[in-house]
């Protein structure tokens, strides 16, 4: 009997196990949903009208197996033939893409007290008459775990949260809708900022693999070697290519002497500083004089509005975050990081680092209520759907930092879509690249974007396919009035342009 108990409840455990290991049934997935609507927006006093939509779309892999609800806005303007087209998004990773539409490309904008802290709500919502809408229809990304986008079915967020993993899922998105819309065939545009810039130029060469060509690629706030803006250790490239924009900061904060009226002429003469004096000296290290050390930190000071012992005790390297404390700190204020015309209170006058960024704090209340107004209410998104903001807000955020473009001893050290960009435009001499770059911009800065495209080794005919604008503004440069025009001149010119 003992014998046969045991024999009966050795079977009966291995039943519940099989029973526990059989593979459960797959979870129906939730159909997609898209909400419609007509917007409006004015260009030289003259309405236009455009269908809108706005949710998610079902995202398939090369399978056909679905593995997301893909977030997106649509702008089209009905019976207007041929437009172009431009796919867009923010950066982070992962932020949404409501900063870019609601500042600078959709029908609508915020209005924001640039470059100060604007005040409650109610906030001002205007017609945006920069709008990208007068020469081209609009597709505002949200990568998944963004906006409305998730994973579903057996997918889970960490299969889309990578280099490789966010270019992959964007370009599966961007065919799909392009088939979708019966749009394979027209002008079509990528638009980045930030990190977006950086995906912008992996995603160029993935689509342009699999047959899908952009007319142009447009990047906003850009850097395409990240390991540059991290200040590792031995990197003196990243005190390099920050210390142009220490200069321009200090400029616009009047703290040097004798300052030139010309911000442009000032800068060719800090870049020219920067090449044939300061390179050289990181270089030597310690092998420095302390006479040669000392005639350093003068110079260095003459340019940056920080002192030459404050530079002696850096050792002649400055981090962005020791500058945005150093520079107003006598004033106990800190500077911004996304647009160092910004300033704020320095909550530490002790500290060694800043410990918030003025610019943010100064814009981020005002673009994510206005924005989520505007979805809600004007676009006539269900209310129980939540958008979010920034991947900061979910739990187990995690991004994978391996990118095949680079070789596997350096990919955790140097990360760069550099190489992407520049075999899609070695493959594609009718490629053409616009980069729109704030003078004030602390976390992309504009001397690293030169230092980099001075490096693609393009020839001489595809150097002149990549365009740079400049701004006086940062990161956002369109939160800056003047700023504004400019952009819409500029990416409307550059449409145009590519469009021949």
């Amino acid at each position: 009997m003992k014998s046969r108990f045991s024999l009966w409840v050795a079977l009966f455990m291995a039943a519940g196990n099989l029973a526990q290991e059989a593979p459960k049934a797959d979870a129906p997935i939730p159909e997609a949903k898209t909400f419609k609507s007509t917007q409006t927006a004015t260009f030289g006093g003259q309405k236009y009208s455009f269908q809108t939509e706005v949710g998610t779309h079902l995202l398939r892999d090369q399978n056909d197996t679905p593995i997301a609800h893909f977030g997106f806005t649509y702008y089209k303007r009905a019976g207007a033939g041929n437009r172009p087209i431009v796919f867009a998004f923010n950066g982070g990773p992962l932020s949404a893409s409501f900063w870019l539409h609601f500042g600078i490309l959709g029908p609508k904008r915020i209005v924001v007290d640039d470059p100060g802290y604007t005040g409650p709500a109610p906030y001002r919502v205007v017609n945006n008459e920069y709008s990208i809408l007068e020469k081209a229809d609009l597709v505002m990304i949200d990568p998944v775990g963004v906006g409305f986008s998730k994973p579903v079915g057996k997918s889970e967020f960490k299969d889309f949260w990578g280099v490789d993993q966010d270019i992959r899922s964007i370009g599966l998105f961007i065919e799909q809708f392009l088939i979708r819309e019966g749009r394979m065939n027209h002008p079509r545009y990528l638009l980045g900022e930030s990190y977006g810039t950086f995906r912008n130029a992996g995603l160029v060469n993935w689509l342009q693999d699999r047959g899908i060509a952009m007319n142009g690629v447009i990047m906003v706030s850009a850097v395409f070697e990240l390991q540059h803006l991290l200040f590792g250790p031995g990197d003196d490239v990243a005190y390099l290519i920050h210390f142009p924009t220490y200069a321009a900061t200090a400029w616009y904060h009047n703290r040097l002497p004798n300052k030139n009226p010309s911000l442009e002429a000032f800068l060719d003469e800090v870049r020219q500083f920067n090449e044939e004096e300061y390179a050289p000296a990181l270089l030597k290290g310690d092998r420095l004089s302390p006479a040669q050390k000392q005639t350093m930190a003068a110079r260095l000071a003459a340019y940056s509005g920080l002192s030459a012992d404050f530079w002696l005790k850096a050792n002649l390297r400055v981090t962005n975050g020791e500058f945005f404390q150093e520079l107003l700190r006598n004033a106990g204020e800190t500077v911004g990081r996304l647009d160092s015309r910004f300033t704020g209170v320095n909550e530490d006058p002790l500290a060694q680092y800043a410990f918030t960024d003025p610019q943010s704090d100064a814009i981020s209340p005002p673009y994510i209520a206005a924005f989520k107004d505007y979805l809600y209410n004007d676009l006539g998104v269900d209310r129980d759907m939540t958008y979010v903001t920034s991947t900061g807000l979910r739990d187990g955020f995690k991004w994978d930092w391996n990118h095949q473009g680079n070789t596997a001893w350096n990919a955790q050290v140097a990360v760069s879509t550099l190489p992407d960009m520049t075999t899609a435009m070695n493959r594609n001499p009718n490629l053409k690249i616009l980069i729109l770059n704030g003078y004030y911009d602390l976390a992309t800065v504009f001397y690293g974007v030169e230092h980099s495209i001075s490096h693609m080794g393009l020839k001489p005919e595809l150097q002149e396919n990549i365009i740079m604008k400049y701004y006086e503004a940062g990161h956002m440069m369109y939160t800056h009035p003047p700023s504004m025009a400019q952009f819409k001149a500029d990416v409307d010119a550059f449409i145009m342009q590519t469009m021949d």
